[in-house]
C-alpha cells in the first residue's frame, strides 16, 4: 500500500493543524461572577439562651438525638431511609449526575465502527456481493469554550441537586419530629382531660348526694353534669388527633397508615430539648442551609449557560475521519481488501439568523437574573426563619413559666373548693369555676410545653439541620424501595 502523502491528504493535515492551533490559542469566554447584593447581619437580633459549646454543624448533626427519645430517633432514621420524597430527590440527583457525565463525554472525540453486506443483481448478470467494514471518528474542538461552559452548568446542576436532597432530608427530619411532638402532646392532653373528668365525675356524685340530703338544689346537679359532659366531649377529639398523628408518622416513615399504632399507643411525655442552644452567626447559617446553597449553585449554572449561549454565536470547527475495508467476499476483508480512508476538517459560522443568537443570550441573562433574585429570597427567608424561631423560644419560655405557676395555683384552688363544698361552706358555682380553670391551665401548660419543643425543632431546621456542603449525603441515603 502506498503510504506517501497525497495532495488531498496533505491539505487535510494542514487544516487539522490549523484547527488544533486555534483550539490551543483560543480563550474561553469568562463566566462572570456570582456577587449578590444581599446584606447579612453580623448577629441575631433576637435574644437567645446560652449557646452550646459544641461547634456547628457538629452540634447540629443528628439533632433529634438531643431530645433523648429513642423512639423519635428511630422514626427519623426510618423516615430518612424509606420516605418517598427522599427517594425521589435521590433519583433526581442520580439523573443530574448522569446528565453531567453525558455532557463530559461530549468533550472528547467519538469513535464508531460500522459494517455492511450487500448482494445485488443488475440485468442478466450474475449476483454480486460486497462487504464493508470500517471505523469512523469525529471531534469538535471547543475553541470558544461553549462545551466547557455546558459542562460547568451540568456540574452546577448536579451540585444543586445534591443540596436539594439535603434540604429534603432536613425538612423531613423536622416534619417527623414535629408530628411526633404533636402526638405526644395530644396524648398528654388526653390524660389531663381524663383526670379532670374523673374529678368532675366525683364532684357530680357528691352533688347528687347533697341534693338527696336536701343540702343542694337540682340546679347544682345539672351544672355538674354539664361540666363533666363538656370535658368528656373533648376526649374523642383528642383520640382522633392521636390516631391521625400516628397515621402521619407512618406515611412519613414509608409505612401504610395504621402500621405504627402498636408502637405509639403507649403514652409518653413530650420530648424536651436541652436548654443550651447550638447557634451560629448568620453568615455561617447561610453556608449550612442546603436551600441557600441550592440557590447559589443555580446561579453558577445560569452563569455558565450565559457563556455557553455567547459561545454558540462564534464559529465552530469539526474534524472527522474514516478508515474502511471493502471486498467482494467476506473472507477477503482480512486479506486483499481495498482500503478507503478519508479525513475532513470543516468550519461553520453563523452569518444571519434573524437575531436568534442574541435572543438566546438575552434569555439566559434573564434566567441568570431570576436565579440571583431567588438566591436573595432564599437568604432573606433563612434569616427570617432563625429570627422567628429565636423569638418564639424566648416568648414561649416566659409563657410556660407563667402557665406552670397558674396551673399549680389552680390545682390548689380546685382542691380547696371541693373540700369546702363538701363541708357546705361555699356554693357550687365556685367549684365549677375552679375546675374549669384547672382544666384550661393544665391543657395550656401541655400545649405550650409541646410548642417549646417544636420551637427547638424549627430552630435546628432553620440553622441547616446539620447539613454541610462538604458532605451533602451526611444524613442516611434512602434505601432501595421494597418490591410489593
Amino acid at each position: 500500500m502506498n503510504l506517501r502523502p497525497t495532495p488531498r491528504l496533505s491539505a487535510s493535515l494542514v487544516a487539522l493543524a490549523s484547527v488544533v492551533l486555534l483550539a490551543a490559542c483560543a480563550t474561553p469566554l469568562a463566566s462572570g461572577s456570582r456577587a449578590t447584593a444581599t446584606a447579612v447581619p453580623g448577629s441575631w437580633s433576637a435574644a437567645a439562651a446560652p449557646a452550646d459549646a459544641g461547634q456547628l454543624p457538629t452540634a447540629l448533626g443528628q439533632w433529634w438525638q438531643r431530645f433523648d427519645d429513642p423512639l423519635l430517633s428511630e422514626l427519623v432514621t426510618q423516615a430518612l431511609l424509606a420516605n418517598t420524597s427522599v427517594r425521589s430527590a435521590q433519583a433526581a440527583l442520580l439523573q443530574a449526575r448522569a446528565l453531567r457525565d453525558v455532557q463530559q463525554a461530549g468533550m472528547g472525540p467519538s469513535l464508531g465502527a460500522s459494517g455492511s453486506a450487500q448482494r445485488g443483481v443488475s440485468g442478466g448478470n450474475d449476483a454480486t456481493n460486497r462487504f464493508q467494514a470500517g471505523f469512523d471518528a469525529s471531534w469538535e474542538p471547543d475553541v470558544f469554550g461553549g462545551n466547557r461552559r455546558g459542562l460547568d452548568a451540568s456540574e452546577a446542576d448536579a451540585l444543586a441537586s445534591a443540596a436539594n436532597l439535603g434540604q429534603v432530608q432536613v425538612s423531613l427530619a423536622a416534619e417527623v419530629a414535629l408530628t411526633y411532638i404533636e402526638l405526644r402532646s395530644l396524648q398528654t392532653r388526653l390524660d389531663i382531660a381524663r383526670r379532670n373528668l374523673a374529678a368532675q365525675t366525683e364532684t357530680l356524685q357528691i352533688t347528687r348526694w347533697r341534693t338527696q340530703a336536701g343540702l343542694a338544689s337540682s340546679l347544682d346537679v345539672e351544672q355538674a353534669l354539664a361540666a363533666s359532659e363538656q370535658t368528656a366531649a373533648q376526649i374523642p377529639a383528642l383520640q382522633t388527633g392521636v390516631a391521625q398523628a400516628a397515621n402521619g408518622l407512618a406515611v412519613l416513615t414509608g409505612e401504610a397508615p395504621g402500621r405504627l399504632q402498636a408502637r405509639l399507643v403507649e403514652p409518653a411525655p413530650v420530648p424536651q430539648a436541652p436548654a443550651a442552644l447550638a447557634l451560629a452567626f448568620p453568615a455561617d447559617t447561610l453556608r449550612q442551609r442546603p436551600d441557600v446553597r441550592t440557590a447559589e449553585w443555580r446561579i453558577e449554572a445560569a452563569l455558565a449557560r450565559v457563556a455557553q449561549a455567547e459561545a454558540a454565536r462564534q464559529p465552530s470547527f469539526r474534524l472527522s475521519g474514516s478508515l474502511g475495508l471493502s471486498a467482494l467476499a467476506l473472507g477477503s476483508l482480512t486479506s486483499g481488501a481495498s482500503v478507503a480512508n478519508a479525513l475532513l476538517a470543516s468550519v461553520s459560522a453563523p452569518l444571519f439568523d434573524g437575531g436568534a443568537g442574541r435572543a438566546r443570550v438575552r434569555a439566559q441573562d434573564a434566567a441568570l437574573e431570576q436565579a440571583r433574585v431567588a438566591y436573595e429570597g432564599a437568604v432573606l427567608a433563612a434569616l427570617k426563619d432563625v429570627e422567628d424561631a429565636l423569638v418564639a423560644l424566648q416568648g414561649n419560655r416566659e409563657r410556660l413559666a407563667r402557665l406552670e405557676a397558674a396551673s399549680a395555683a389552680a390545682a390548689n384552688a380546685e382542691l380547696l373548693a371541693r373540700q369546702r363544698y363538701s363541708s357546705g361552706l361555699i356554693d357550687f358555682r365556685a367549684v365549677l369555676d375552679t375546675q374549669r380553670t384547672l382544666l384550661a391551665t393544665q391543657d395550656s401548660v401541655a400545649s405550650v410545653r409541646a410548642t417549646l419543643s417544636a420551637d427547638h425543632v424549627r430552630l435546628y431546621k432553620a440553622l441547616g439541620g446539620g447539613w454541610t456542603p462538604e458532605a451533602p449525603d451526611n444524613i442516611p441515603a434512602p434505601a432501595t424501595p421494597r418490591s410489593p
